[in-house]
């Protein structure tokens, strides 16, 4: 049986401009629910004036945002998103505990704390001053205060930046758990191009134009190349380029006799990324 396709935000002809320079030149979103969607952009190409148009902190020069029939300019529109911006937003000299049931009094009827708390580990930080937290440690809390609403749709601006790997695996390893239990839909900008391999669909931003879009098989096969280097008893290393893993198990096959070694190393995202724009993520 099919599984039904639902659209929960559309973004037609978005346009920024900021006096002369166009920073968002005329693009198209579509986010389905559910779905974990990754922006991807180098420094400046626009993925941040994006996102604050996604999220109504800025309005569009042109276009139209619609998330199931509301604009973003519209109180239930805020309501049904959650964000972790790039910069908290937290105030440094309440605690933990302070800055939370704050927030969740701004709502009608925010989610219960406790179940945010155990996710997050807040239990042994929840009287700290927020200014007083590790990185790691005021991570988990703006994205616990970004949850208190029960957003359907969850903005994430480069949230694992200066992050250790273990606390952005223990964050990430949360955020899945939610997304599949309550089918929450994300929005993701990274540095760390390994956080999208597992997206389901992901636009490639460049000076203000989204210059290619996908799932991420797809893009790696039109935009990378699997190599398959074999190391020879008696010569140089040869690279050869192949299909997919089946085409270099056919090769080692044929060369077992002749090869010491081998190395497989398929496309990336990395490799995707450097390949459209010829710049670093960073």
């Amino acid at each position: 049986m099919e599984m039904t396709i639902m659209k929960l935000l559309q973004a037609t002809s978005l346009t920024k401009k900021f006096q002369n320079k166009i920073a968002v030149n005329s693009i198209n979103l579509t986010i389905n629910k559910g779905d974990f969607v990754a922006l991807l952009g180098p420094n400046g190409a626009g993925k941040s004036t994006t996102i604050n148009m996604l999220t109504g902190v800025i309005q569009p020069t042109d276009g139209r945002i619609d998330f199931d029939g509301r604009t973003s300019n519209n109180c239930e529109y805020k309501n049904k998103i959650g964000v972790v911006f790039q910069n908290s937003v937290l105030d440094d000299n309440l605690s933990v505990k302070d800055n939370i049931m704050a927030r969740a009094r701004m709502y009608n009827k925010p989610t219960q704390i406790q179940p945010l708390i155990n996710k997050f580990g807040l239990e042994s930080i929840w009287k700290q001053k927020y200014g007083s937290l590790s990185g790691g440690q005021k991570r988990r809390v703006d994205i616990a205060r970004a949850l208190i609403n029960s957003p359907e749709l969850l903005f994430l601006d480069e949230p694992s930046t200066g992050l250790d790997i273990q606390t952005r695996t223990a964050i990430w390893n949360v955020l899945d758990e939610l997304r599949h239990n309550m089918g929450l839909t994300v929005i993701l900008t990274t540095h760390y191009l390994e956080e999208t391999q597992n997206a389901d669909y992901v636009y490639i931003i460049d000076q203000g134009k989204i210059i290619a879009e996908d799932t991420v098989d797809q893009l790696q096969k039109k935009y990378t190349k699997n190599i398959l280097t074999l190391y020879y008893q008696n010569g140089e290393p040869k690279n050869i380029t192949v299909s997919d893993k089946n085409q270099a198990i056919q090769i080692l096959s044929k060369n077992s006799q002749v090869i010491s070694d081998f190395a497989y190393r398929p496309g990336t995202m990395n490799d995707v990324f450097m390949n459209l724009t010829g710049k670093e993520i960073r």
